[in-house]
C-alpha cells in the first residue's frame, strides 16, 4: 500500500475513533467488567487497528472487529499478568461466538451497552460531583483536562473524582444494567439530573470569563438526544425538548462583547427554528405520553418564550398555568420565584413583588443572586430606585459570574443616575 493509501486509512481510523470509541468502549466494559481494563483494551484495538488496517484493509464491521480485538488483548495481558480477580471464563464469550465477531459486538445490543453505561456512571451511591466528572469522561468522551476547564478545577481533582467513582463501583459491586422497572423513576432522575446539570454548567457558566461554554451544552444534548433513542420515556423526551429550545436562544444570550442580553431585548430572527421546530414536535408527543413532570413543563414554558413573535405577545396566563402545575408536581422555591416573575408580567410588578417578598421572607432564597436580582427589577418597573439598587446589591454580592456582575453594576448606575 503507497503512503497515500496508508495516510487515507489513518484518516479513516480517526474518523471511526471520534464516532465509534464510546460505543465500543460500552460494549467492553460490559464484556471485561472493569472500567480501567475496558480503556486499555479500548486504546489497544485502536493500535492495532492503525498497525493492521492499512495491510488488511477495513473490516466490514469495524466497530465489531475492534471489540473483538480490544477484548482478546485484554485476555491476553490478564493471562500475563495473572491478577484478575474472576474466572477467565467470565471475560471470554461462549466459544461458538469466537469466529463472528459481529455478534461479539451486537449480541445484548451496542446501544443497550450505553445506556447501561449511563446508568452505571450516575448510581446513587456515586457522589454527585463524581457521577457528572464519570459521565463527561466515560459516556461523553471529554478528557480529563476538558472537564476540569469546565468546572473551573484542576486536572487532578477532576481525576481523583473519577478513581473514586470506579472505586465505588468496583467495591461495591455496582451492576452494569439499566434498572428493574420498579427502581427505575429513582435511577432515571438522577441520570436526567447530571446530564441538566452538565447542560447548565455549559448554557448559564457558574464562574469564568465566558458566560457560556458550548462545547459542555452540545456534550448534553447529544447525551439527551441518546437517553431518548433508548429509553423514550417522556421525561426524557421532555429534557431534550428543554435543552434544544434554551440551545436555539444561545446566539442572542449575549452581544458581541460578551454583555448579557435579556430575553425581552434578543433578536428573535437570530433564533435556531430549526432547534425550536424539533423541541415543539418532541414536547407535544411528551405531554401526550404523560406523565408529566418538571423537566417536561419547563419545556413547555421555553417553548412558549420561543414561539411568541415579540416579548409583548407572549402568554404569560399560560405560563403562570405551567407554573402553577410544577408547584404541585415539584414544590420548590425557585419554582415559586420563577412562577412570582411570570405573574408580575401578566398582572404587573405590584403583584410580582408581592410574592417575591414572601419567599425571600422565608429565608429559603437569602443566598440566591436571582431572587435578589428579581425583586430589584420589580422595584425598577415601579420607580422604587432607592429599593432596586439595594437588592441590585445584595444580587451582587453572591454571584461570581463576571457577565453577571457587569450587568448588575449597569443596572446600579442606571438607578444611581
Amino acid at each position: 500500500m503507497n503512503d497515500e493509501a496508508a495516510t487515507g486509512i489513518r484518516s479513516e481510523v480517526e474518523a471511526i475513533y471520534r464516532t465509534e470509541s464510546r460505543r465500543v468502549l460500552a460494549t467492553l466494559i460490559r464484556l471485561l467488567g472493569d472500567f480501567d481494563i475496558a480503556e486499555e483494551a479500548l486504546h489497544d484495538a485502536f493500535i492495532a487497528a492503525v498497525e493492521q488496517w492499512p495491510t488488511e484493509g477495513v473490516p466490514a464491521n469495524a466497530r465489531a472487529w475492534l471489540v473483538s480485538t480490544g477484548r482478546f488483548k485484554a485476555i491476553d495481558k490478564l493471562r500475563r499478568r495473572a491478577k484478575y480477580d474472576v474466572p477467565l471464563d467470565d471475560v471470554a464469550e461462549p466459544a461458538d461466538e469466537r469466529g463472528d465477531p459481529a455478534l461479539l459486538a451486537d449480541r445484548e445490543g451496542v446501544e443497550d451497552d450505553r445506556l447501561r453505561l449511563v446508568f452505571t456512571c450516575c448510581h446513587p451511591a456515586i457522589a454527585p460531583d463524581a457521577q457528572v466528572a464519570l459521565t463527561l469522561r466515560e459516556v461523553c468522551g471529554l478528557t480529563t483536562e476538558a472537564i476540569a476547564r469546565a468546572y473551573l478545577a484542576t486536572p487532578a481533582t477532576i481525576a481523583q473524582r473519577i478513581v473514586r467513582a470506579k472505586n465505588k463501583i468496583r467495591e461495591a459491586r455496582i451492576p452494569y444494567e439499566v434498572p428493574g422497572r420498579t427502581e427505575l423513576p429513582q435511577r432515571l432522575e438522577s441520570v436526567l439530573r447530571v446530564v441538566y446539570l452538565v447542560f447548565n454548567e455549559g448554557y448559564l457558566a457558574s464562574s469564568g470569563d465566558s458566560l457560556t461554554r458550548h462545547d459542555l451544552s452540545l456534550e448534553a444534548i447529544r447525551l439527551g438526544r441518546l437517553l431518548v433513542e433508548l429509553l423514550p420515556e417522556s421525561e426524557v423526551v421532555g429534557l431534550l425538548a428543554l435543552m434544544l429550545l434554551h440551545e436555539s436562544r444561545r446566539a442572542t444570550r449575549t452581544s458581541p462583547t460578551g454583555e448579557i442580553v435579556l430575553l425581552a431585548d434578543q433578536d428573535r430572527t437570530q433564533w435556531d427554528r430549526a432547534q425550536i421546530d424539533d423541541a415543539v414536535r418532541l414536547i407535544e408527543g411528551a405531554l401526550a405520553a404523560g406523565p408529566v413532570g418538571r423537566y417536561t413543563l419547563q419545556a413547555a414554558i421555553a417553548s412558549i418564550h420561543a414561539r411568541a413573535p415579540s416579548a409583548e405577545a407572549t402568554e404569560w396566563g399560560r405560563i403562570v398555568g405551567f407554573y402553577d402545575l410544577m408547584l404541585r408536581a415539584d414544590p420548590s422555591p425557585v419554582v415559586a420565584l420563577n412562577r412570582a416573575v411570570a405573574v408580575a408580567m401578566r398582572d404587573g410588578p405590584a403583584a410580582g413583588l408581592a410574592i417575591v417578598d414572601d419567599l425571600l421572607a422565608d429565608g429559603e432564597l437569602d443566598e440566591y443572586y436571582l431572587a435578589h436580582s428579581a425583586r430589584a427589577d420589580l422595584c425598577r418597573r415601579l420607580d422604587r430606585p432607592a429599593e432596586a439598587v439595594k437588592s441590585y446589591r445584595r444580587a451582587l454580592e453572591l454571584t461570581q459570574q463576571p457577565s453577571e456582575q457587569r450587568f448588575l453594576r449597569g443596572r446600579i448606575a442606571e438607578m444611581e443616575k
